[in-house]
């Protein structure tokens, strides 16, 4: 498969998937977690990378920056922008590959990233870019969902029922490592900030209602369970999925409750 096939197959499951009914259902907490983090505040020239429909870009806007959100999927954009317009906020929405950003050396205060960045498929690329349209004394700000936790847990869920990944492609949540972080960036990045966090998760009823949500809106869990249906194996994809999110609630009395484990990274770009 070669890249411009990679990235339509990208756009298009992003796409089949209501990552708006996502942010809202239970993701907003995590793009002022990260806007704040980064210190961002008027004036600064900011990126947000894979922003998908704003949920870090809208809250650093409001805080008085310069933002341009960039993605790979025009529909998310589209959805982003709809959020802007309601809130009353400026910014730049660009659609852009993050392996390729289209923009120039050094051109940004601040780049950064809320479980974005995460998903591009070759990691060293895409962190090369954020590096290079980052300028020296700037700051790198990114939110990623760890290997340990919840979401790397339902990716290795999935795996079985998802088609190989392409050839150099890497698991998004190793971004969530602090060691994989050390060898995407090495000594262009000094860390300053490497902490890991939760989000708690309240939004559904049941523990089989979580999995349902992302069966109807996330465009991963749309993909492998598609792909498990080509395989007729839909049945046994829903059980694991079942099972999933029975063993991560942590609820009690009857009232579904999930702790998403993330990483917090803030570096100086040298």
């Amino acid at each position: 498969m070669d890249d411009q096939e990679l990235k339509a197959k990208h756009r298009a499951m992003w796409a089949s998937g209501d990552y708006t009914t996502m942010v809202e259902t239970f993701l907003l907490p995590l793009g002022p977690r990260l806007v704040q983090a980064a210190g961002i505040g008027p004036g600064m020239r900011v990126l947000d990378v894979a922003a998908g429909t704003g949920n870090a870009s809208l809250p650093a806007a409001a805080a008085g920056a310069r933002v341009t959100a960039s993605d790979l999927t025009p529909e998310l954009l589209d959805a982003g922008r709809r959020r802007a317009e309601a809130a009353g906020l400026q910014l730049d929405w660009v659609q852009a590959d993050a392996e390729h950003l289209p923009f120039e050396d050094a051109s940004f205060d601040v780049v950064m990233s809320s479980i974005g960045v995460m998903f591009a498929p070759h990691h060293q690329a895409a962190a090369d870019e954020l590096v290079r349209v980052c300028t020296p004394g700037g700051t790198l700000a990114l939110l990623s969902w760890t290997p340990e936790g919840m979401l790397g847990a339902l990716f290795r869920t999935m795996k079985p029922f998802s088609p190989p990944p392409p050839p150099g492609a890497q698991p998004p949540p190793l971004w969530g490592s602090e060691e994989h972080l050390a060898e995407l960036f090495g000594d262009r990045v000094e860390f300053r900030t490497l902490e890991r966090d939760s989000l708690e998760i309240t939004a559904f009823p049941g523990a089989r209602d979580y999995g349902e949500h992302f069966k109807a809106f996330y465009g991963p869990t749309i993909a492998a369970r598609a792909n498990a249906e080509r395989e007729g194996r839909a049945d046994e994809f829903d059980a694991a999925l079942d099972a999933f999110s029975a063993e991560w609630d942590r609820g009690s009395g009857g009232a579904a409750r999930f702790e998403k484990e993330y990483l917090l990274a803030v570096g100086t770009r040298r």
